[in-house]
């Protein structure tokens, strides 16, 4: 090996060295110098593999790649949300908590290994060439998309730039080709729909710098209709999380005093204590939240804290079991380390963590292809690999299951105009898919029957 490239290597165990130091602060310093010889002795065994690879391995190695991935490694084996973050994921992390991006404007997933189309955004460029949910994206810019992440960064870019994607589509015969010119793309993560008089849907796809006061528009709009507000259906299946103060603040919304989140970190480091504050607006109408096996981290804080308090009733399937927090440190070159500082708890004390929040109310979600009831087959934070345990002595909720059938309503409110903006057109619940969600339906029912319980009461 020639002395610039052993030079260049010894300089990046180094920059290792320090980063870790200074990412993980003081409690890492003195574990550090407790055992000093120790770690030294580890350093040196990692040069020692760089330098035979990079002098002896077949093919030419690139240092900085492999030491990139070796750090990789090291961050998975701690949990399953540790990583790296190269400049690239970096951005989309921040994208994903911003209120905007430029693109073509569509919600995509993976589906059997093709990027699917879940929905379009209205008045996108997508929405507007006639992109449909369902379509499956084979090809951006002629080149085949094999991965989730590189086919949506593809489709992103500046805007005014054009973009040509190609798809396939149930009942057409040929791919079909769309050229679309990027634009700047709002994202709402909060949707809103009146399913009846006096009873409202939100559904909260996750949580954004924006998400409390989208959300407090929404409820304003519904609110201040003709007919009040007697109810609220709150929706946080399949919300991955987001931003923690996020999940504060919404769960603030709704209630008056108390703990609303704990964190406790390692050895008293990062242990704080939330507490919700009195509200100018008293929403003290009933509220029923539908979590499931995607509702995972601060969608589990809202659900915890609601459930603690005797707020909402919680309804559907367990959720995901995430309950750790993770702090995301800005290193040299654009690069990003996202590692976990803490476990949460919810008011009562409970770690959730690789157990998930258990409904009070079970209601297996029903398959709309064959319209069976069907139990909760997600992967949970409990079959991660590494994942973090939970402390023991946590009691579990029992929840009453429940299969029955609600019948569809037929009442189909006027919306109130400030509500357009948040309306879940054209997304995979819009009104008429909402009316045949059987857990919708059930929290409905439970709303209007304990408004029809308590008025036989004060009767």
């Amino acid at each position: 090996m020639s002395a610039k490239k052993t030079r260049h290597l010894k300089l990046w165990v180094a920059m290792l060295l320090v980063s870790a130091t200074l990412i993980l602060g003081h409690g890492f310093y003195r574990d550090l110098s407790a055992n000093t010889e120790e770690t030294y002795k580890g350093l040196k065994l990692f040069s020692d593999v760089i330098e035979l690879v990079q002098k002896n391995y077949v093919d030419e190695v690139d240092t900085q790649k492999a030491i990139e991935a070796a750090i990789q490694g090291m961050m998975h084996s701690l949990d399953p949300h540790s990583a790296l973050l190269p400049p690239d994921a970096l951005k989309e992390l921040q994208i994903d908590t911003q209120g905007e991006f430029t693109g073509i404007g569509i919600h995509v997933t993976m589906r059997n290994n093709l990027v699917t189309v879940i929905s379009p955004i209205e008045g996108t460029p997508a929405y507007q060439a006639g992109i449909k949910a369902g379509d499956k994206i084979i090809k951006v810019d002629g080149k085949p998309t094999e991965d989730l992440r590189d086919a949506v960064k593809r489709m992103r870019g500046p805007k005014g730039t054009t973009v040509v994607i190609t798809i396939i589509r149930k009942g057409e015969p040929e791919p079909l080709e769309f050229s679309l010119v990027r634009d700047v793309i709002p994202i709402y993560s909060v949707k809103a729909e009146l399913l009846k008089p006096g009873y409202g849907y939100v559904w909260i796809t996750n949580f954004r710098e924006t998400t409390t006061d989208d959300l407090i528009e929404a409820l304003d709009a519904m609110e201040q209709d003709t007919t009040p507000l007697k109810g609220l259906v709150l929706d946080l299946r399949d919300n991955p999380g987001g931003i923690l103060n996020q999940a504060i603040n919404v769960s603030d919304l709704f209630l008056e005093s108390g703990e609303i989140l704990s964190i406790k970190g390692r050895e008293g480091q990062h242990t704080k204590i939330f507490r919700a504050h009195s509200n100018e607006t008293n929403r003290d109408y009933p509220i029923v939240v539908l979590i499931n096996g995607g509702s995972a981290s601060a969608s589990e804080i809202v659900a915890g804290a609601l459930q603690d308090h005797k707020r909402a009733l919680i309804l559907g399937t367990t959720s995901f079991g995430k309950g750790s927090v993770q702090t995301v440190e800005s290193l040299r070159d654009g690069y990003g380390l996202k590692f976990t500082i803490a476990r949460y708890y919810t008011p009562s004390g409970r770690s959730i963590q690789a157990k998930g929040v258990e409904p009070d109310v079970e209601v297996p979600q029903r398959t709309l292809s064959d319209n069976e009831i069907t139990g909760d087959r997600m992967i949970k934070e409990k079959d991660l690999k590494n994942h973090l345990d939970a402390e023991p002595g946590d009691a579990l909720h029992e929840p009453v299951v429940q299969h029955d059938e609600p019948e569809k309503e037929a009442d189909v409110p006027e919306d109130p105009p400030l509500l357009k903006k948040f309306k879940a057109k054209n997304s995979p619940l819009d009104r008429e898919s909402l009316m045949n969600d059987n857990q919708v339906l059930r929290a409905l029912d439970i709303l209007i029957s304990y408004d029809i319980f308590k008025n036989l009461k004060n009767g």
